[in-house]
């Protein structure tokens, strides 16, 4: 018996024209730095050195603000309708751009071109669409005119989602009047950096978007620099809590959207083969680098082995390999520090007794890989049950009644997301109400709208971004 084979089909990377140094992006124009220090930005799939950005520093980030400064006295004399016209430019070029924006994100990041292609950029425009179609009616939003911008915004992102975490924050802070200074993960700069590239292009006033790459010191003087007047930070719950410690004694505005332990939960009467699929894009998807991914599967216990059993074949069918390949489902793991991260975890649930279950594929000798992971026979007072490993590992526990499968579901110290999967409505809303969730998916899972709020609970962080909320995270009561 034959089988179907597939035959590669990769994306050209000449699309893109990456430098071999940047600068940092300040008054509207790249221009070197105070910082003579470079990082390199490598491809996670081959090792390959794309670039070397600038590692900025204090006297860098003092720069950046005193150029806000300035934009801010431009940008606070612009109407919301002036605003909207450059928010729906950006929006326009990135449409037009997209194909050069998706193979950048996955050189740089290691995600499969075509979450790059059909997710990614397309949730970017349309976040830029929809908060340019705010920016007029900020009156409207709350219903109250009381309502004023921070001022100039600090705005720290991860490398998992670079352009998606660019425009859920540059966007919004736009249109409502702030400026920014954006601080890419050290890992993945190089879409913020052509991101910035087309402000140059719709004329935006020079200061109102400022970029001062580097890492973790980078973004400490970003965070304790007095003039900020807010800071909005995705990442880890470990540098969230060090923002909030270091922002407490200080009256500025804060927005934390950390680490999650998702549970996805599958009903005894849910429809088993729609519920793998789903199971699959909530853990696998970019290759489980995601907050709100569904890494622990709460299966109830009478569909257990029929629904694993499922669940493997599925995930043997994972192609994992070249993320510029059409055909590729799992990309590479970002960095060697991640991949270190997660081996660690899987062989300590391995030692505390887990079953493991790994797809049978021959991983690329370049570049930095893990293979689709499923656990079973885990306890909730496992490692790989309780902490976020982000990356591609789903840890599977069971439950006997609806009751019982709230509580695993409730016990971590995360309160992200959550799925759950029932063909009753009814169940769907009595679990819901009882789910320590920020975001709940029923019979589906990772879909995203730029109208919804998005954000968590407990050491997830606090505040929302999108929607008509992720206004209101960008505005304060006028004293």
């Amino acid at each position: 018996m034959n089988k179907w084979e597939y035959a590669e089909s990769i994306e050209s990377s000449s699309i893109v024209n990456i430098d071999k140094k940047y600068g940092i992006f300040i008054d509207g124009n790249f221009q070197s730095a105070n910082s003579k220090k470079f990082i390199k930005t490598i491809s996670p799939s081959t090792e390959e050195v794309l670039s070397s950005v600038t590692l900025g520093n204090e006297i860098d980030i003092n720069s950046a603000v005193e150029s806000a400064k300035e934009g801010l006295k431009i940008w606070s004399k612009i109407s919301g309708t002036e605003r909207a016209k450059y928010l729906f430019k950006l929006a326009r070029l990135i449409q037009e751009r997209s194909r050069e924006f998706a193979v950048l994100e996955t050189l740089d990041g290691g995600k499969p071109i075509k979450e790059s292609r059909d997710f990614d950029l397309p949730q970017v425009a349309a976040n830029f669409f929809y908060f340019a179609g705010w920016a007029d009616k900020l009156d409207l939003s709350w219903n109250a005119k009381g309502l004023k911008p921070y001022g100039i915004i600090g705005q720290i992102i991860p490398w998992n989602f670079p352009l998606l975490m660019l425009s859920w924050k540059v966007a919004p802070a736009l249109a409502t009047g702030n400026v920014v200074i954006l601080k890419p993960a050290e890992s993945t700069p190089l879409t913020a950096i052509l991101f910035a590239e087309l402000c140059q292009e719709v004329g935006l006033p020079p200061g109102v978007f400022n970029l001062v790459t580097g890492d973790g010191t980078t973004g400490a003087a970003l965070v304790k620099h007095p003039d900020i007047s807010k800071i909005a930070f995705t990442g880890s719950t470990g540098v969230g809590k060090y923002i909030q410690k270091e922002t407490a004694d200080r009256d500025i505005g804060l927005t934390l959207e950390l680490g999650g332990k998702a549970a996805n939960i599958v009903f005894n009467d849910a429809a088993i083969d729609q519920a793998v699929e789903g199971v699959v894009n909530g853990i696998f998807f970019n290759q489980g680098h995601v907050c709100c991914a569904g890494s622990r599967l709460v299966l109830q216990e009478d569909i257990h082995d029929e629904f694993v059993t499922k669940l493997e074949k599925r995930m043997q069918s994972l192609r994992v390999g070249n993320p510029l390949d059409k055909n590729t489902d799992i990309g590479a793991i970002n960095s060697k520090e991640q991949l270190d991260k997660i081996t660690n975890l899987v062989n300590e649930g391995v030692k505390e007794g887990g079953s493991i279950f790994q797809t049978d594929c021959e991983l690329p000798q370049n570049g930095f890989w893990f293979k689709p992971t499923l656990f079973t026979n885990a306890q909730p007072s496992y490692r790989i049950s309780r902490e976020e490993i982000f990356g591609p590992v789903l840890t599977t526990l069971t439950f006997r009644t609806p009751e019982e499968a709230i509580e695993i579901s409730n016990n971590t110290e995360y309160g992200l997301s959550a799925g759950i999967w029932t063909e009753k409505g009814s169940k769907i809303l009595w679990a819901a109400d009882r789910l320590q969730a920020g975001v709940i998916w029923a019979n589906t899972f990772n879909k995203f709208d730029p109208s919804s709020p998005f954000g968590g609970y407990k050491e997830s962080g606090f505040g929302r971004e999108g929607g008509r909320h992720g206004l209101l995270s960008y505005l304060k009561v006028q004293s």
